[in-house]
């Protein structure tokens, strides 16, 4: 079996998807953090933890996906 690499047209093009998961764990930390502040001034124990879990889950993986749909639409255009 060969493997073979695919070529780019610029250097370090991948860290561009480094960055993006980056991103969406930054956005479960954040909506995590909020929802655990938020439990602490109400007292409601886990409820906006997890909902802020969830939220930020949701929400990371659409600006992902989003963003990985804007590069596959941007490269069709330039094939075109």
């Amino acid at each position: 079996m060969e493997f073979t690499h695919a070529k780019s047209d610029r250097p370090g093009e991948g860290y561009k998807h480094i960055g993006l998961g980056g991103t969406f764990a930054g956005a479960i930390i954040l909506f995590t953090f909020g929802g655990l502040m938020i439990d602490r001034w109400l007292g409601f124990t886990p409820l906006f933890t997890l909902v802020g879990t969830g939220v930020g889950s949701v929400l990371g993986f659409l600006n992902v996906y989003w963003k990985i749909q804007a590069e596959i639409d941007e490269q069709r255009r330039k094939k075109k």
